[in-house]
Order: structure tokens, then sequence, then C-alpha cells
């Protein structure tokens, strides 16, 4: 009885968590911590906060509270204490997503470009039921619809011949090519070049090594120019199709030094649980080693893809428009619509469209880093 009571009352006597003393947490302790110091970090917040609010400020009062948001030519726009030229962009709209795709066609590309979404989200969003068939759709069946889609000539469709295909639309086809072909051949390069076959390792080393000595420009010359000439007689490539597979080799050989990094950050272990529990080559990499190797490098993997979209913007150079090539166009061609403010509004437009596809590339790979590492976190 008397052990009993004890243990309640040793048990009462615990002391109960108190809460920190005021002002030592929240916002104002935090800035008062890392922005007021001292001294010297006092005046690099106030240089800063002046610096930020300098910016924006400028920015702002060029970009809405003198902007000039309707007119159909340059004329509002070259008056004197205009900011930024939207009406250029509203009326170019058009012309920036699809270049000179033919207006009565356009519904095609719309529909392109809505299935292609669809088959992403499916394969980005967790949760999303049938995933293996969302995945069948979007790598092997909609390339075949978008094809036929954007290209016609069947099923009753208006044949529409690449070298009217430009703007956003362009921009999109090259990074998704690019991006989805490059790929598989990412990792069969970072393979071979692991491989114990001479050959093989000697193959994908000359193969990575020789790209990535040379610049993406002078790939793509190079696939415009010269891949004709080993083709049959008769035998022709579109431009557009030229570009992709350059684009495609480039990034491939980048891409493989990146997988490459993640299956030397395996431990020996995993190879030789794998080849303990009997697993062939194939399925050893496939279920066992790739897909630890793959997920330690989502960042680098990312990156590489960021700087692909970024350099679409390169197969201007062979005559292709991506959505760079067609505001240059669009600026320097119609001479309706040149006030000072013109350049760098459309500059600024198509800058912003480029980042806000890469920064939901970056968030979307910081989202899933985060979701494939709960289970490391300690």
């Amino acid at each position: 009885m008397e052990k009993g009571s004890s243990s309640s009352a040793t048990g009462s006597m615990q002391p109960t968590p108190s809460r920190p003393p005021p002002g030592s947490a929240g916002p104002l302790a935090w800035a008062r911590k890392n922005l007021f110091s001292s001294p010297l970090n006092v005046a690099l917040t106030v240089l800063g906060v002046w610096i930020i609010w300098t910016s924006v400020s400028a920015i702002y009062d060029w970009a809405i509270v003198r902007a000039v948001f309707t007119g159909s030519d340059g004329s509002a726009c070259a008056k004197d204490g205009s900011g930024a030229c939207w009406a250029f962009i509203a009326a170019k709209l058009d012309q920036f997503t699809y270049g000179r795709y033919p207006e009565a066609e356009r519904w095609r590309a719309n529909l392109t470009m809505a299935l292609g979404a669809l088959g992403l989200a499916g394969l980005m969003i967790p949760g999303v039921p049938r995933k293996g068939w969302v995945a069948v759709f979007t790598l092997f069946v909609f390339p075949i619809i978008a094809y036929f889609l954007l290209t016609g000539g069947s099923f009753g469709l208006k044949a529409v011949e690449t070298e009217l295909w430009g703007g956003l639309m362009v921009t999109l086809v090259v990074a998704v090519v690019g991006i989805v072909a490059s790929f598989p051949i990412a990792v069969l390069l970072a393979l071979g070049r692991r491989s114990q076959l001479p050959i093989v390792r000697y193959a994908s080393v000359g193969f990575i090594e020789f790209v990535r000595g040379v610049p993406l420009i002078t790939m793509l010359f190079m696939a415009s120019v010269m891949l004709p000439l080993f083709l049959p007689d008769g035998v022709t490539f579109d431009k557009l199709l030229r570009a992709l597979i350059g684009v495609a080799l480039f990034e491939g050989a980048y891409l493989a030094e990146v997988i490459r990094g993640g299956l030397q950050a395996i431990p020996r272990g995993q190879y030789e649980a794998a080849d303990a529990l009997g697993l062939s080559y194939p399925k050893k990499m496939g279920l066992v080693v790739m897909p630890q190797a793959l997920k330690l490098v989502i960042p680098g993997i990312v990156n590489s893809f960021i700087a692909l979209f970024k350099d679409t913007s390169l197969v201007l150079i062979i005559g292709i428009f991506d959505l760079l090539g067609i505001v240059q166009q669009a600026v320097s061609s119609d001479a309706r619509w040149f006030s000072p403010s013109t350049p760098l509004t459309a500059y600024v437009f198509a800058g912003f469209v480029f980042w806000i596809f890469c920064f939901g590339m970056s968030r979307y790979a910081l989202w899933m880093e985060r979701r494939l590492g709960n289970g490391q976190q300690r």
C-alpha cells in the first residue's frame, strides 16, 4: 500500500513542460536573431529591404501603372512615359502559341496539348487509379495520336507542314520529346559504361565523351545537315524530326552521367543481395538497383531537364521558330508595333513563360524528392 502511494506520489511530482519565455520564439524572435543580431546585420538588412523595395516598385510601375493594355498598333505604346506594351502581347498571343499553324486547324494543337496534360497529370499525381494503363497511354499511345493530329494528312485531317509550326507549341514538342526519348538512351548508356563487356563499355564511353565535348548547336547542325547523308536514297527526315533526334542524343549523353553517379552510389551489398536471390541482370537492374539509383539523383535529372527546356531556343539556329524565335520575328517584322517598349515587353513575356515551366518542374521534383524520402527521415 505504501509502495503504491509512493509511486503515485513520485509520478505526480514529475515536472510539466513549460512554455518558452516571451519573445524567444515566433517571427519577431527569428528576425531579431537572423536580421538584427549585430550592427552589420542591421545595415545589410536595411540595404536589402531598400534594394527589394526599389526593384519591386520600378517593376510594378513599368508593368502595371504605366503599362498599355489595349490598342491596335504601337502608337499607344510609343507615347512618352509609357510602360510595358501588353497590347502587343495580346495581339500576338496566338502567333506566340502556334506560330504559323493554320487558324482553322489550331483545335488539333489544343486537343494535343490537352491530352498530353491529362496524361502527365495522371502520371504525376499520386493515387490515380490504373496508373500502369495511364503510363502506357502517355508514353506509347499519345505520341502516335499527337503525330497524326499535328501533322495531319490522314483520317480526313488537312496536312500541316512542320515549317508552319512555331511558338510555344514547338518549344513543348522539342522539350517533351527530348525528355522522353533521352531518358531510355541515358539509362542504356549509363549501364553500358559500367558493363563488363569491353566493346559495350568503350562504345558507350566514346559516345558520351564525344557528345559532351561539343555544344548543342553543333549537334543540331550535324543532325540537320549530316544525318541525311547516312540515309538511303529516297529516304528523308523532316527538319524538325532531325532536330528532335539531335536533342535526344545530346541530352541522353549528359543524363547518362547523372544516372551513372546514382548507380555508383548504390552500396555493393545491394548488387550482391540481388545476385543471391538469383535475379537475372535485367531484373536486378530494373527491380533492385535502378529504382534506388534514380531516387538518389532526382535533383540532377530535373536539373538536366530544366536545362534542356531552356536549350530548346537553340533550334532557331536551324530555322525552327520556337517561342523565343517567334517573339524575335514578331518584334522585328511587324512595323505597326514598333515602339521603345515593345521588344522589352516581348522578351519579358517569353522569359516569364520559360520561368513558369522551369519553376514548376523544380517544385514538383522537390515535392517528389521529399515524398520518396519520407521513409528515410529520422
